[in-house]
């Protein structure tokens, strides 16, 4: 393995911290329900940049099968963890290749959704009112897609056994969040929550109400 490409663990700190604060600067998590899903975010990334720049497990665990099915191509070069453009004979530079571009339009959906929702959620406690409008006028809980989405983003873009485990286990518990926070709501608004529920997804936007909007 060249130097060059990994044992980078600055790399993996810097990276990672970056992400972080700035997933941090639009979420502020408050509560311990905040704090639990930032802290598993967060572990994601931390698993993501340590095989991005510090140790390619899933290319070891993998090598056997990649360096027979794709002879050509040096699995150890730090591009080449770019595995879904390799395996689908991208051979220009990966950082232009299609599923990086749509990993980048999942990755800046998924801070938007966090800094767009934050703003609302943040007038709403101020005001003891409910969050109805921006995000919140499409999909309920649009801060844990938003978390979803970057994720996923992370995986179109550099995919690794351990993030492909960790993401349907984090996606459920967002999910689990949801529906615990929808229940306290619930018990604090009663009628009003439930008249905007019942017109507002959960996760998945209408596509007519998103188009009308």
């Amino acid at each position: 393995m060249e130097p060059s490409s990994y044992g980078l663990w600055f790399l993996v700190f810097f990276n990672s911290a970056i992400f972080i604060i700035f997933a941090f600067s639009f979420f502020k998590p408050q509560t311990k329900r905040d704090w639990r899903s930032f802290g598993a975010f967060s572990a994601f990334l931390v698993a993501l940049f340590t095989e991005m720049y510090g140790f390619p497990l899933t290319i070891y665990f993998l090598a056997g099968w990649l360096q027979s099915n794709y002879p050509n191509i040096d699995w150890l070069a730090h591009d080449s963890g770019h595995l879904l453009e390799m395996m689908f004979g991208w051979e220009a530079n990966p950082h232009l290749g299609p599923f990086h571009i749509l990993s980048f339009i999942l990755i800046g959906g998924g801070f938007y959704l966090l800094s767009a929702a934050w703003r609302v959620l943040y007038k709403a406690q101020r005001t003891d009112t409910l969050a109805v409008s921006g995000p919140y006028a499409k999909i309920r809980h649009p801060q844990y897609v938003g978390f979803i989405l970057i994720m996923a983003g992370f995986l179109v873009q550099w995919p690794t056994i351990l993030t492909l485990a960790m993401f349907p286990i984090l996606t459920i518990m967002y999910w689990r969040l949801a529906l615990h926070e929808e229940r306290e709501v619930e018990a604090e608004l009663g009628e009003m929550y439930r008249e905007y529920a019942a017109k507002v997804p959960r996760f998945i936007p209408k596509l007519q109400r998103a188009a009308a909007n």
